[in-house]
């Protein structure tokens, strides 16, 4: 059966817009499904040309507003409109090349259930026998960028599981990486579909390239949300940063040595400014038309590039800090308003599965016998719009014993998600008794993994849980316990709790009202 599809356009008004819609444009049985335009101008000072289409295709256009907030904002205002299975993004400056819509059902149709994206191609139009200007071959390396959603299409579900794009990211580019690398820790794969687009290379300010650098500041975002390596994970190109504080380091110097009356010394940091800011300008023009109007554009924006750069980075450096110091804010803003946010005392709260947030079905591999909890749907929606991290700590030992397949497991733990999500990060301990891993409860692996993928501090996190090894698990790991006891859960285990909940609305009201006890001891593990 061919999956169904919405497509997302986020807008800023480009004149390009009209001709995207019209590559969408065609007979009856040839439309999409729904095209979801988001309005992200500040200002929306006229109506956006969206009516020189057919009828036919009008009547599956819907217009949205985002209010100027960014890319990351406008699409997670598009895909939580979505109602189909599958996602499709299209930037409003590039063009669907033709058969872009059959060949994207065709990408979709045989995807499997752990295949979370389909990236498609981007091309760029070149110029014959002529080199490349500095902003054609910006524009051309979309060609090779990973994960761009310019043309990719993601899986609805899994937009929700891992909360969609973050929205700390004003700029275009890195919530792109972000998300894509969200997606792949989650254990969901990306993978190259056939479809194209064409980008063409659309009229810019020569001083483009200086605003550009504002893109530093979300790379120490990214630095502080995945690590120093992100750029190797997400297959972005090294960056110049290191040569632009050099620079600006040298005219700094230049400037205090001629305060200081020190000639030779400003006359000596002078010079290493002219060479540094020289490289970087030839670096630009070497490989382009080498017209006067393009040298002297790159003369010029080379030397406030690097001043750019390192003023952005700083701000950029302040924003990080302030993400280490507490955990990672909601990817999406919550939909009514959060006034116990002041008073709240976690920042995530694990789940088990079976027992506490549904009713447990032995081996269910059915997502029709689905069925949560009394008060399980508010309990968790309480704590998502106060702010709090969500997510599922599970044994499912059916799977390492044979007894439930794999992929009937994720649809299970789909329709979970679906009912009661989204939850920002679901583990799963598939492992028999027999095992012996470290990450079936009662240890605590699966509590660790869930703190370190969260980046949340143990003593401001609990886990709700209905047995004995949910309560040892959460303690092995230094995190609050409270247990719910249900009518498998044995007396003393109940008496053993340090913590002991009627239900899962009081687990969470206790969570939300009641200061946290100070950290639990983390037990030394054995070898």
């Amino acid at each position: 059966m061919t999956p169904s599809a919405d497509i997302v356009i986020p807008t800023v008004g480009r004149a390009s817009l009209p001709l995207l819609l019209a590559a969408l444009d065609g007979p009856p049985d040839c439309l999409p499904d729904r095209v979801i335009v988001v309005d992200d101008r500040p200002r929306r000072t006229s109506a956006l040309p969206v009516h020189a289409i057919s009828p036919e295709l009008r009547a599956r256009v819907e217009v949205l507003s985002a209010g100027g907030r960014g890319p990351a904002a406008a699409r997670n205002v598009g895909w939580r409109a979505a109602r189909s299975e599958w996602v499709a993004f299209l930037d409003d400056d590039v063009i669907p090349c033709r058969g872009w819509l059959t060949e994207l059902r065709a990408d979709l149709t045989p995807l499997g259930a752990d295949v979370g994206g389909s990236q498609g191609r981007i091309r760029v139009p070149r110029r014959r026998r002529a080199a490349p200007s500095d902003r054609e071959r910006q524009v051309q390396a979309l060609e090779t960028a990973t994960w761009v959603t310019a043309n990719l299409a993601y899986r609805r579900r899994v937009l929700e599981h891992v909360g969609g794009f973050d929205e700390r990211f004003p700029h275009a580019y890195r919530e792109d990486a972000d998300l894509g690398l969200r997606i792949v820790k989650a254990g969901f794969r990306i993978v190259p579909g056939r479809r194209s687009v064409m980008h063409p290379v659309w009229p810019a300010s020569p001083w483009a390239s200086v605003r550009a650098q504002a893109g530093n500041a979300d790379d120490a975002v990214m630095r502080a949300l995945h690590g120093r390596r992100w750029r190797v994970d997400a297959h972005a190109p090294p960056g110049r940063l290191a040569r632009h504080v050099a620079i600006v380091a040298v005219a700094l110097i230049t400037a205090v040595a001629i305060l200081a009356d020190h000639p030779l010394v400003a006359a000596a940091a002078f010079l290493v400014w002219c060479g540094g800011t020289a490289e970087l300008a030839w670096h630009r023009i070497a490989r382009g038309p080498r017209t006067q109007a393009e040298i002297d554009a790159l003369v010029a924006t080379s030397v406030l590039i690097p001043f750019a750069a390192v003023w952005h980075r700083a701000r950029g450096e302040l924003r990080a800090a302030s993400i280490r110091r507490r955990a990672p804010a909601r990817r999406v803003a919550p939909s009514t308003p959060t006034p116990r946010i002041a008073r709240r005392t976690v920042d995530a709260v694990f789940f088990d599965r079976d027992g506490t947030l549904v009713h447990d079905v032995p081996d269910n591999d059915d997502p029709r016998l689905v069925r949560p909890v009394e008060g399980a749907r508010e309990a968790v929606a309480r704590l998502r719009d106060a702010g709090v991290l969500v997510a599922v700590v599970t044994n499912q030992a059916a799977v390492g014993e044979g007894r439930v397949r794999p992929d009937r497991l994720r649809a299970v733990n789909a329709r979970i998600d679906e009912l009661l999500g989204p939850f920002d990060v679901w583990l799963v301990c598939p492992h028999a008794a027999r095992d012996a891993c470290d990450c079936r409860k009662p240890a605590p692996g699966l509590v660790e993994r869930a703190l370190a993928t969260l980046d949340v501090r143990p003593e401001r996190c609990a886990l709700i849980g209905d047995t004995g090894a949910d309560v040892a698990a959460a303690r092995a790991a230094g995190v609050r316990a409270i247990l719910v006891p249900t009518a498998v859960t044995r007396r003393d285990e109940i008496a053993a709790a340090p913590e002991v909940a009627p239900d899962l609305l009081a687990a969470t009201s206790r969570l939300l009202d009641e200061p946290a006890p100070a950290a639990l001891p983390r037990p030394a593990r054995s070898a």
